[in-house]
């Protein structure tokens, strides 16, 4: 046997050893990080003294708002189904950023991210999670891997239909009630801060981040925001009421797939806008108002404005936009 044949032989001996070491650590880490991704808070995601950590936080800044045993006071309970089922579409990073960016509610932002994973260390262990010998990360892409399980909270079972009033006003009606001023107050934020404090002007009512005067000073500006983001989520069923009807007295075709799609997409875009204004980033809503302007046009274009030639904006003053409303196009 040849020395020439024999160094050929180890080198590739070394590349065959090399290549399956390279194979197994592959397959470790893609078990590791598959581990991470498919965690939730049944797995034991954070540690006794963490939460040990969190309880004393919690006892100084929250337990007037939300009670000694998080059963909820003045603010909604921090345990039990009511509160599992208000977050457990979403991952633990949702419920840190939330804390740390909107609480308490006389200081939001005066706690700091770990404070805040503390004190969702301190939310598991009194809801009943198990612990473990690690704590829970404060970084973002840590808490993003860790979701609730399904079925945690059992859907409510329907308790037969509830009343069924009909609608008072017209889709029009509807629309610049609900619709226009808070989609306007949304995209407000594009050049207004909504932390920025309202200065008085000359008659002595204050200015600012305010879309009625009589309510100006009454709630935050990013509050404001908050609910005008929950007001187009959860009004846009409204737009599916059988027997309402359109300004020119038309039925509102409630029933069409395109309808139904529209107004699906306008409650996604809802919650997103709300969860971009928890961040209270001003930059985030920003960006998602590009969102809200798109679906706002998609079912204007398809059920409500007529273009005139060359694609010229509609007309309001033309009586045809008003009597070609709702009907698909």
């Amino acid at each position: 046997m040849s020395a020439s044949w024999m160094s050929k032989s180890r080198r590739s001996h070394r590349v065959l050893s090399g290549t399956l070491l390279g194979a197994i650590l592959f397959t470790l880490v893609s078990a590791l990080v598959d581990a991470q991704a498919t965690r939730t808070v049944q797995d034991g995601v954070y540690s006794d003294a963490q939460a040990t950590r969190g309880q004393g936080i919690y006892r100084q800044q929250c337990a007037t708002c939300h009670g000694n045993a998080l059963e909820g006071a003045q603010g909604p309970p921090l345990v039990a189904n009511v509160f599992i089922s208000h977050w457990q579409s979403q991952s633990l990073s949702d419920l840190v950023n939330k804390i740390r960016n909107t609480m308490p509610a006389d200081s939001p932002g005066s706690l700091t991210r770990q404070q805040s994973t503390d004190l969702v260390a301190y939310i598991l262990k009194t809801g009943g999670f198990k612990a473990s010998a690690t704590e829970l990360a404060s970084d973002e892409p840590a808490l993003s891997r860790i979701t609730w399980p399904k079925g945690l909270v059992a859907e409510a079972a329907p308790t037969g239909p509830g009343r069924v009033f009909p609608p008072l006003g017209n889709m029009a009606q509807l629309m610049r009630g609900i619709f226009f001023p808070n989609a306007n107050l949304i995209f407000t934020v594009q050049t207004h801060d909504p932390a920025e404090k309202p200065k008085p002007n000359a008659g002595g009512q204050t200015g600012g981040f305010s879309f009625v005067e009589w309510g100006a000073g009454i709630y935050g500006g990013w509050e404001l925001v908050d609910n005008a983001a929950i007001a187009l989520a959860d009004a846009s069923p409204l737009m599916l009421t059988p027997g309402i009807r359109c300004e020119n007295g038309r039925l509102a075709p409630v029933t069409d797939p395109d309808w139904i799609k529209f107004t699906d997409q306008m409650i996604a875009v809802a919650r997103k806008t709300y969860q971009a204004s928890q961040s209270r980033k001003q930059d985030a809503v920003s960006e998602v108002t590009g969102d809200l302007s798109d679906a706002c046009a998609a079912c204007h274009q398809a059920y409500r404005d007529i273009r005139g030639r060359g694609g010229r904006a509609p007309d309001p003053t033309d009586p045809s936009n008003k009597a070609n409303r709702c009907m698909s196009r």
